[in-house]
């Protein structure tokens, strides 16, 4: 179905009344020249597997608001995956309207797809940082950065006897990417650490 998931562990601060950690799964459209096919990666093997690597491009920072919420016991017709990466997070799955409204082209059941409230309905609805009081309803941002990962083949040139020259994959091109996903949460209590930010 083209689906990506990205899943972050945040440790809860137990002084303030927060669990061990919280959970949050944010569920977005796979595009298809986005990252190498597992093919071939097979087929490329990484020398020094061991090796800490440095990614060679730097790709920008990706803004999306995430106003629609995944129904965690219906997320397997999304994608199989959603049940192992997101258990943990049964109640906070996140996605986008532009993203839903391809997978339902594509013959997914809606119904699995809850529309969030937006700043539209609740007009004092603010951002956590903003928000002074811990136990209203406010817009949450949580930023991650993936440091490395495979997002492009590399080609070589060679030669033939002829002279006639020839393109091959030999390797693999590594990015770095960063994003930050803003979304609804009923209490401000889910998201104390906007306010570090």
């Amino acid at each position: 179905q083209e689906v990506k998931i990205f899943r972050a562990l945040i440790l809860g601060e137990l002084e303030r009344g927060q669990s061990q950690f919280q959970a949050l799964c944010f569920v977005t459209r796979l595009h298809r020249n986005e990252i190498i096919s597992s093919e071939s990666m097979a087929k490329l093997r990484q020398k020094n597997p061991r090796t800490v690597r440095q990614a060679e491009e730097v790709r920008g920072l990706e803004h999306l608001s995430m106003d629609v919420a995944v129904n965690f016991s219906k997320g397997g017709q999304l994608s199989s995956h959603i049940h192992n990466v997101c258990a943990e997070a049964k109640e906070a799955i996140y996605t986008r309207e532009e993203d839903v409204k391809f997978w339902l082209e594509k013959g997914v059941d809606g119904s699995m797809f809850e529309v969030l409230p937006q700043t539209s309905d609740l007009p004092d609805l603010q951002r956590c940082k903003l928000c002074a009081d811990r136990w209203k309803p406010c817009i949450c941002s949580y930023s991650l950065s993936i440091e490395w990962y495979p997002c492009m083949l590399k080609y070589c040139k060679s030669r033939d006897a002829a002279g006639k020259v020839s393109s091959y994959k030999c390797g693999i091109r590594s990015c770095q990417k960063g994003y930050t996903f803003d979304y609804y949460v009923p209490q401000k209590q889910l998201c104390l650490w906007d306010e570090e930010t």
